[in-house]
């Protein structure tokens, strides 16, 4: 089927009710973008998932958006259990919780520049990346108190900080529930990639900052032209691709059981409140915790190696956590349709939170300016740091975007390059690049996404979420 779209505004698109669609799709694009788009396949998996039970506002896209699975990347939904509504794996996708996490370092990025090849062989050694196994620590042996406690585990154990917490997504911590529906398979695959980047866009990256659009916001962020930050971008790794995989099934025997016709079995969903939909949410809520704590254990130790490289100890570099936010999660939050607040299942897939100012869940550090939102780019560019806007209660259900969006596929990029080429325009640009293999260099070429400021600027129009500040590469490890 070939669906029609309507423009709104400049950054705005309407994908009015069409077959078996529920709800209207809304894009948040600008006409360059949208030229591309007409015709992809993307567009039918917005209109699918407008057709699930319960759907209410509109199925939306994000301006980084492409094909996923089931759920377009960059998608956003939420669903009413009041009507019907549905939780779906293919809403979160295999990666749960895959998000980004930002420190700030007291320390010029000039003089991170001078030693940035020690530095980056030391990040190396310091967190595996690609296929490489977990460094074993033997106080993490039991998951349990991960899967339960999520970040704040860590902060008994002494690798992470108890203040941090508050500047973490929901606390660093989502409700599991029954931790013994963790299959042993997930926590094997856990166990052996605890504090681990893994492979295809995850990274670590020491970041300069370049640019600041808003002073005040900076300031309070505490982002300074010339200075350093640290940006480390993973998830759940195996433990949460094993989650999806075991669930799918389910899900989709739930779907049958409840009479609901898929348009994609990739959407695969059960009822909220059914106990299909409320085992996904528990075991899903373990996966996000072990990802809150994986990204606090990669960037504990990311932040040693940091020290260590411009010879100080840990408490001189002066780090500080901005926030960490996820980017792959379905969740209970309160939002307002049609002028009644009611609770809402809200999935971001590849896409971000991003509350604006005096909601009730950041913390009052930055209540009155709204939440930070973390928008990596790709590893020759440029990444943002953004600000949550009030646009985003109104049209998104508090969400922006989570990066670039891919523009070449992983093998088409291995037909346009080489590694040694990547490897040489970095350098040449001031990047030192580490990475597991030719094949991750070649894959994640900068020239594979889109550029990130056009996302960006997308959201900023539209009211989303407003730039604070512009962060290049230093150094990248790659998985």
């Amino acid at each position: 089927m070939k669906y029609r779209l309507e423009p709104i505004d400049e950054v705005r698109w309407r994908l009015p009710v069409q077959g078996a669609m529920r709800v209207e799709g809304r894009i948040f694009a600008d006409a360059a973008m949208m030229t591309s788009l007409h015709d992809d396949p993307c567009i039918a998996q917005v209109a699918n998932v407008a057709s699930l039970p319960g759907i209410v506002g509109h199925a939306l896209a994000m301006p980084d958006f492409h094909w996923g699975y089931g759920f377009p990347i960059g998608g956003v939904a939420a669903f009413d259990p009041a009507q019907g509504g549905v939780v779906s794996p293919g809403g979160v996708g295999y990666d749960i919780n895959c998000g980004v996490r930002l420190h700030t370092l007291d320390l010029d990025a000039e003089a991170l520049d001078r030693v940035r090849d020690r530095v980056a062989d030391l990040l190396q050694q310091a967190v595996p990346a690609g296929t490489a196994p977990a460094k074993r620590d033997a106080r993490l042996d039991d998951l349990d108190p991960l899967l339960d406690g999520g970040a704040s585990a860590l902060v008994d154990l002494g690798l992470a900080y108890g203040d941090d917490l508050e500047r973490i997504e929901d606390g660093g911590r989502l409700t599991p529930g029954d931790l013994a529906l963790v299959s042993d398979r997930a926590r094997e695959r856990g166990a052996q990639q605890l504090g681990t980047l893994g492979g295809g866009n995850h990274f670590l990256e020491v970041d300069r900052v370049t640019e600041v659009y808003d002073e005040a916001l900076a300031e309070r962020f505490g982002l300074r032209v010339g200075g350093a930050t640290l940006l480390v971008h993973s998830g759940s790794r195996g433990l949460g691709h094993a989650v999806c995989e075991e669930l799918l099934g389910i899900m989709l025997r739930a779907s049958k059981k409840a009479g609901i016709e898929l348009p994609d079995k990739q959407l695969a969903c059960a009822p909220l409140g059914s106990p299909e939909a409320d085992r996904y949410l528990q075991v899903m809520a373990a996966a996000a915790n072990f990802a809150f704590a994986n990204r606090a254990l990669i960037a504990h130790r990311a932040l040693g190696a940091i020290a260590k490289g411009v010879g100080l100890n840990r408490t001189n570099l002066g780090a500080s956590l901005l926030y960490d936010v996820c980017h792959n999660i379905a969740k209970f939050e309160d939002h307002t349709v049609d002028g009644v607040t009611r609770p809402l299942c809200v999935h971001r897939k590849g896409a971000t939170r991003a509350f604006g100012p005096g909601h009730a869940l950041l913390p009052e550090r930055y209540r009155d300016v709204g939440q930070p939102v973390i928008i990596p780019g790709d590893m020759g560019r440029y990444s943002y740091v953004m600000v949550g806007a009030q646009g985003s209660m109104d049209e998104s259900f508090g969400s922006a975007c989570h990066g670039a969006g891919r523009l070449l596929a992983r093998a088409a990029a291995k037909k346009t390059t080489t590694g040694a080429a990547v490897l040489k325009a970095l350098n040449d640009r001031g990047i030192s690049l580490r990475a597991a293999s030719v094949n991750a260099i070649v894959e994640e070429m900068p020239e594979a996404y889109k550029d990130v400021a056009d996302v960006v600027s997308v959201v900023d129009r539209a009211g989303l979420a407003k730039r604070v500040a512009r962060l290049e590469p230093l150094i990248v490890v790659k998985g």
